[in-house]
């Protein structure tokens, strides 16, 4: 074998497993029949020294070489395509992290809006006492602003500035007051007979201001509690937006819940996206193909001809 056609063959047997390799990257059927077809022509001029050496060669500079190129081109497309994949996938992850450390449980919050409540109406009565004694005793119950600062974030509902603004007004002719609270007389006096009774409503949030909404009697009524002021007012049910939406589960509990969704389905998409060709591109792949198997080595004009039709459907934009 004289070292020109061995060298040819070598040469072509290395473009031969840069196509294998694509192929089996994409594992695109069509992307196969053209490895397999170029196989065959290789072996061809390999087992028919009849044939000009130089043509396979050339059929690669101008076919096999060409197709590689385009599916390379594809290749780094998705390889970017990927890239931005996982970086969405990453930053989904560190906030997943970031909320998990301090997520808190919706069971956690029906059981302590509960304790809450007590808490709310042993001190109202302590307060109702201080008032009624005049004397300094301070009337509320230990840790009483925990649970707003713990849960306000997950699941008390967000209002708006101004409504938040709107609900804490008041007419100081119509409160009863002292160094420590301030509440409405009339809600007092309706408290009292109930025996200060209450349940957990709903907690509203604006920025880092937030208000736990209680109910009390029967039909039900409402008062809001500010723990930063120790401000008890009526408010009116209207003025409550509907907390069921919110309070069900915890924002951040949700939020977890649709990354996580977000993340199995970016993961998937990665699968497909790594491999993906472009519809117009498998139409190339389709037609390059066709052309590679009409062609006939032996007829030097027909080969040419075909070559020059390949180079330029091969010169798309399509990726």
């Amino acid at each position: 074998m004289d070292e020109n056609l061995r060298q040819i063959l070598n040469d072509s047997t290395g473009i031969l497993s840069r196509l294998q390799l694509l192929s089996a990257f994409f594992e695109d059927e069509m992307v196969y029949k053209i490895y397999v077809k170029t196989q065959v022509i290789h072996q061809l001029f390999e087992h028919n020294r009849d044939l000009d050496i130089n043509k396979l060669s050339l059929f690669h500079v101008q076919f096999t070489d060409t197709v590689i190129a385009l599916l390379r081109k594809v290749k780094h497309a998705n390889e970017k395509n990927v890239g931005l994949l996982y970086d969405e996938l990453q930053v989904n992850r560190e906030m997943i992290a970031g909320l998990g450390i301090s997520t808190a449980t919706e069971s956690g919050f029906r059981e302590d809006q509960s304790k809450q409540a007590l808490k709310v109406g042993l001190s109202l009565r302590k307060l109702y006492h201080a008032l009624s004694d005049g004397s300094n005793e301070y009337p509320f119950s230990r840790n009483i602003n925990e649970f707003g600062k713990r849960y306000a974030l997950d699941f008390f509902v967000d209002i708006s500035p101004a409504l938040f603004g709107e609900l804490i007004q008041y007419n100081p002719a119509e409160v009863y007051s002292n160094e420590y609270a301030l509440i409405q007389r009339r809600l007092l006096g309706q408290l009292l007979k109930v025996d200060f009774h209450c349940t957990f409503h709903a907690g509203l949030r604006a920025g880092n201001q937030a208000l736990e909404v209680y109910a009390f009697a029967d039909p039900a009524k409402y008062f809001l509690y500010l723990g930063a002021g120790n401000l008890f007012l009526f408010v009116d049910p209207a003025h409550i937006p509907d907390a069921g939406s919110e309070t069900g589960v915890s924002k951040r509990a949700r939020l977890i819940r649709e990354l996580t969704d977000k993340n199995t389905r970016l993961e998937s998409n990665i699968a497909a996206a790594r491999t993906y060709i472009p519809d117009p591109v498998k139409s190339l792949l389709a037609e390059y193909y066709r052309k590679i198997s009409d062609i006939n080595f032996l007829v030097q004009s027909d080969f040419e001809i075909q070559a020059n039709i390949l180079k330029t459907m091969l010169n798309t934009d399509s990726i």
